[in-house]
């Protein structure tokens, strides 16, 4: 009932009948859920948060099971998971390989350039592209302050801050991220080819991240529709690579609303339920 939203005993007697409540609130209204919840002690449900508040916290799990191996398990036993964001979920898969397997140090200095649809960036951003007001595209996030990156270098491992370069396109939905290195300016110069032979062994099996070969990427005609993979919960993989130059540029493809949010939801929601 709209006209119980706010009252606290009301909803506290929905979360005791639940056996999972997925909070999909601003960060300040998902800690006080969770403070609600928590007040139920052995009733509690189990609670799986969409919001950025508790997506650094060291009491919860994050939820991107191809993480790291043990990650799906963890998330399957956790009381709490944090949903990962959007452009943080291309990024970590980018990265995270590369870093474990000491292949790209930790302190490299990364920029990582990102777009995505308008329905990743809140009610008067939509409303806009919607009415046919608002900008073909914009930059934002120009302070350098965006909140995903917090949770980019938890979940990379990376010690020194990346410079995160967000932007919004007159699509409704689908994402790229993008993260250009120069080869010789890293550690041990690694080639192209070692750094897609680290993150296909990363994935290796998994059901919803997908590296694409290198033979698949001469067909391909050097672009990349953001919206190739709406309606899905996978993310693509791209190593871009130009050995002559020794440039390579990491492409991660996805729906901002699939595996970037509610896709990835579903996913959690399954490993939580043992569905």
């Amino acid at each position: 009932d709209p006209a119980k939203r706010k009252d606290v005993s009301a909803r506290k007697a929905m979360m005791r009948q639940a056996d999972l409540v997925v909070l999909c609130l601003h960060d300040d209204h998902a800690r006080e859920a969770v403070a609600i919840a928590a007040e139920l002690g052995a009733d509690a449900p189990r609670i799986l948060d969409a919001s950025s508040a508790h997506r650094v916290a060291p009491d919860w799990v994050f939820g991107f099971a191809e993480l790291a191996p043990g990650i799906a398990k963890k998330i399957r036993s956790a009381t709490h998971v944090s949903n990962p964001g959007c452009y943080s979920t291309g990024a970590i898969a980018l990265l995270r390989p590369l870093i474990d397997a000491g292949l790209v140090p930790a302190d490299h200095p990364f920029s990582i350039n990102t777009v995505s649809g308008y329905s990743g960036g809140g009610r008067s951003m939509i409303e806009g592209y919607e009415a046919g007001t608002a900008p073909a595209f914009e930059l934002y996030g120009l302070g350098l302050e965006h909140k995903h990156v917090p949770e980019i270098m938890a979940y990379t491992g990376l010690t020194t801050r990346p410079i995160f370069v967000p932007s919004i396109g007159n699509f409704r939905q689908g994402m790229v991220v993008s993260i250009p290195l120069h080869l010789d300016m890293i550690k041990g110069k690694p080639s192209g080819a070692d750094l897609h032979a680290t993150i296909s062994k990363h994935y290796a099996g998994s059901q919803y991240v997908k590296v694409i070969s290198a033979e698949t990427l001469k067909t391909e005609s050097g672009r990349l529709n953001a919206e190739n993979l709406n309606g899905t919960n996978t993310l693509e993989i791209r190593v871009c690579a130009n050995e002559q130059h020794r440039h390579v540029v990491l492409v991660a493809l996805l729906d901002n609303l699939g595996k970037g949010a509610s896709g990835a939801a579903v996913q959690n929601i399954q490993l939580m339920l043992g569905v």
